[in-house]
């Protein structure tokens, strides 16, 4: 039923350690974000976020998301297709 998969690379105003670890407590309660990770880069995090159709994803994005303390920008990407799917690399 979540047929919409987002990317959204977040970067954040300071990154210093409790900013980091309120961010990442906050981000572990939307069961939205079925995936994130901290990024080196010009971004800080990047997360995939599965909902059901983009007006769902709207309203994670604009009640939710930017309303995290710390947040200073967001990127949203919408995959096309997925090229490649493979689980772990086996050797």
């Amino acid at each position: 039923g979540f047929g919409v998969s987002v990317f959204v690379s977040v970067r954040l105003a300071k990154q210093v350690d409790n900013r980091l670890k309120s961010f990442e407590a906050e981000v572990r309660l939307f069961p939205e974000v079925v995936d994130c990770w901290l990024m080196t880069g010009s971004f800080d995090y990047l997360m995939r976020v599965a909902v059901r159709d983009l007006d769902e994803f709207e309203a994670f994005l604009t009640r939710r998301l930017t309303k995290l303390p710390g947040v200073a920008s967001l990127e949203s990407s919408i995959p096309i297709r997925r090229v490649k799917d493979q689980g772990a690399r086996l050797t």
